[in-house]
């Protein structure tokens, strides 16, 4: 798999770079140190590549996740515009050649799409992971009890604690932001950890400052389970999904692991219900919504539920619960206004979705995976207002 994919990069690098250099770069200059040095990122990239697909391993690629994260921002950085430029220039051969048009405006397009691409790596990767978006959204039913109407619920998710590992501050920031929005309830949707529980290490502290009226809850996701990660043995993995619940509860999260709890205002209470980790297949399904929700019949309730494909699974078919809150999709890390390729794979992948009264809201998530990226699908947090 691996090896398939080395050469489908490969080809993505070094195509286009042989095209340009013949194309342009031998009519620009004859001076071979100015050719060599064009084919100097060409040649870093490439060795890179080979290195992580034919040397690397498994533990080298959980230390350095960060490491390898940044190659491949840099990987793309190189070759996307490139391959944009090639292509413009390409197509315009036939155009050129059998109706006479300039090629002028091919070039032209290609170079302001590649430099816009360039522009938008740059400022994902630098700014945009850290761009926090607190998004104000409001759920309205006519089943909500009276004494909890303008109730404010704070939804963080998709933290991925290990791609944060030495940028304390950046999750200061977000605790900030957070504890100014002054929520009566504070819930986290899954996916503390990238693999492992000792991740939260430098960050306990900080995380255990979010402060909301009725705490801070939270549930499983995928990675919580450290499926990722290439361990000993299953005790092992056993043992760092314990680890991770205890740093949780030092934390002052209450996890909600297939139970619930009441929330009361005044003389009127709610169900606030969390499932582990429920995912379409591949990914990993130890929730139990029946054990869950037994003993919450009538209430308005609340699910917790980190994977958004849940609702339709199950959620909608086989309970009344009125709102699911979910993560997960993270929005594929990158969003152009409404578009996001998430929306190939996931139904529901951003924002709230409602089928009559019963609503789904996924949150796009804090950190991320692989590329230290986000453009338009900035980490988000979300302050929910629930309305009659």
């Amino acid at each position: 798999m691996l090896q398939r994919l080395f050469i489908f990069l490969l080809i993505f690098l070094v195509l286009p770079d042989i095209y340009l250099y013949l194309r342009f770069i031998v009519k620009l200059t004859s001076k071979l140190w100015l050719r060599l040095l064009y084919w100097l990122p060409c040649f870093l990239l490439s060795s890179g590549l080979a290195y992580l697909t034919y040397f690397g391993n498994d533990p080298l690629a959980e230390k350095h996740t960060q490491g390898i994260g940044w190659f491949s921002i840099f990987f793309f950085l190189f070759t996307a515009p490139k391959l944009i430029l090639a292509f413009f220039t390409f197509i315009g051969i036939p155009f050129h050649k059998w109706l006479r048009w300039p090629r002028t405006p091919f070039i032209c397009t290609g170079l302001t799409l590649g430099v816009l691409c360039i522009i938008v790596i740059i400022y994902g990767s630098f700014i945009g992971r850290t761009q926090f978006d607190v998004k104000e959204v409001t759920y309205t039913s006519s089943r909500l009890p009276q004494a909890f109407e303008g109730y404010r619920i704070v939804q963080l998710s998709d933290i991925h604690i290990g791609s944060w590992q030495g940028n304390t501050s950046a999750i200061q920031k977000l605790v900030n932001l957070v504890n100014e929005q002054h929520p009566d309830l504070i819930v986290f949707t899954g996916d503390l950890v990238n693999h492992r529980a000792v991740e939260l290490e430098d960050f306990q502290k900080i995380l255990a400052s979010l402060k909301a009226k009725d705490g801070v809850y939270s549930i499983l996701g995928n990675h919580d389970y450290g499926p990722y990660f290439h361990w000993e043995n299953g005790q092992k993995q056993a043992e760092n999904l314990l680890d991770l619940k205890q740093r949780k509860a030092t934390m002052g999260w209450k996890l909600l692991n297939n139970e619930h709890d009441i929330l009361v205002q005044g003389n009127d209470s709610i169900a606030l219900i969390g499932v582990e980790n429920e995912g379409e297949p591949p990914f990993s399904q130890h929730g139990d919504l029946p054990k869950a929700m037994q003993g919450t019949e009538g209430m308005f309730q609340i699910l917790l539920s980190h994977n958004p494909t849940h609702w339709r699974r199950e959620v909608l078919p086989q309970s009344n619960i009125d709102l699911m809150l979910a993560g997960h999709t993270h929005g594929m890390q990158m969003k152009l206004g409404d578009y996001s390729l998430a929306s190939y794979i996931y139904p529901e992948w951003c924002g709230m979705y409602l089928e009559g009264s019963r609503g789904l809201y996924v949150n796009l998530g804090i950190g991320y995976v692989g590329l230290p990226f986000r453009f338009g699908a900035w980490p988000e947090i979300t302050v929910l207002t629930l309305r009659r």
